[in-house]
């Protein structure tokens, strides 16, 4: 069963509690705490490379708006779509800010607009973390997230194919590599699976749909086995797994359980010192939790302080 798998440790962005999300300096960082999967959330730019970036969006993490002012969509936004991979090696990241203000989303972290860092395309963090795999002798498996697949269709772009190819070309190609491949769209999960034939360890991304949190578990379950037909996990809002009870203890719900009945495994995001999520009360409750429910994995904003909370050292 999968809840017997060794609890995996994901590094969300990269150590992105410490810097900035998705630079390379934040997946060294993550790598150097002991983390055993590395998160690349991936877009596709104008000329169809996938820079890894959480959003379609590169006006809250970069100074787009800068160095491109005239390049805003009519809503005001900056998309990496509408630029080539040379554009956007001239942009400097930062820690993420809000688009309207300007204000640091975690105001505790590396100060925004700072540094010198910068967007890396999926093949360049690939081969970053392969290097440092090879140079240690470990094996730190790398968590790729396609993002918004029906807004690159719009736009005329199939970022599945393309990240698809980069995998591939890098050796990723089946149940036995390190690597997973998530999306929030189960739509384009299942045509990766069937109709484009890949091999890979595939999760299907839930947030708070409704018939994770309804009051029928045998609808829970329906949903869940149907999921079980392409992909190999799930990767749950964190909040959805645990409820108080009547006595007001944190208690799991039953989805751990019923994704487990169906091979599931469960890696929930995300464990954040800086933003505890309901109906927790700490950081260090939320590990308590996750430990005693049975879930295979998690992904960590601090992954240094989930290690240690988990009581683990670095897996060699």
């Amino acid at each position: 069963m999968a809840a017997k798998e060794p609890f995996v440790v994901i590094a969300h962005r990269g150590a992105s509690g410490y810097l900035p999300e998705h630079t390379l300096e934040a997946k060294a960082l993550a790598y150097g705490m002991g983390a055993d999967y590395l998160e690349q959330d991936v877009v596709l730019t104008r000329d169809n490379v996938p820079v890894v970036l959480h959003d379609i969006h590169l006006d809250t993490i970069s100074d787009v708006a800068t160095k491109f002012p005239e390049r805003a969509r009519d809503n005001g936004r900056y998309y990496a779509i509408d630029f080539d991979l040379a554009e956007i090696r001239q942009l400097t990241a930062s820690e993420r800010f809000h688009q309207k203000t300007g204000k640091p989303v975690y105001p505790g972290r590396f100060p925004i607009r700072t540094g010198a860092f910068h967007i890396p395309t999926l093949a360049e963090e690939i081969e970053f973390i392969q290097g440092l795999n090879k140079s240690t002798g470990r094996t730190v498996g790398i968590y790729p997230e396609l993002k918004q697949p029906a807004f690159h269709h719009n736009e005329g772009k199939d970022i599945s194919t393309a990240v698809l190819k980069v995998l591939a070309d890098h050796g990723y190609r089946s149940k036995a590599d390190a690597c997973y491949l998530q999306c929030f769209d189960a739509k384009e999960n299942r045509r990766i699976r069937e109709e484009l034939g890949c091999q890979l360890k595939m999760v299907q991304l839930l947030n708070k749909e409704d018939w994770l949190t309804a009051a029928d578990s045998a609808a829970r379950e329906r949903q869940l086995q149907k999921l079980a037909e392409f992909a190999d996990a799930i990767g749950p809002n964190l909040s959805v797994l645990f409820k108080r009870n009547d006595a007001g203890q944190i208690v799991p719900t039953d989805v751990t359980e019923l994704a487990h009945r169906h091979g599931l495994a469960l890696h929930p995001w995300t464990l954040r010192a800086d933003d505890v999520v309901q109906p927790f009360e700490s950081f260090e409750q939320m590990h308590d939790a996750v430990l005693t429910a049975g879930i295979d994995g998690a992904f960590s904003d601090f992954p240094d302080q989930t290690l240690r909370l988990m009581g683990r050292a670095i897996r060699e």
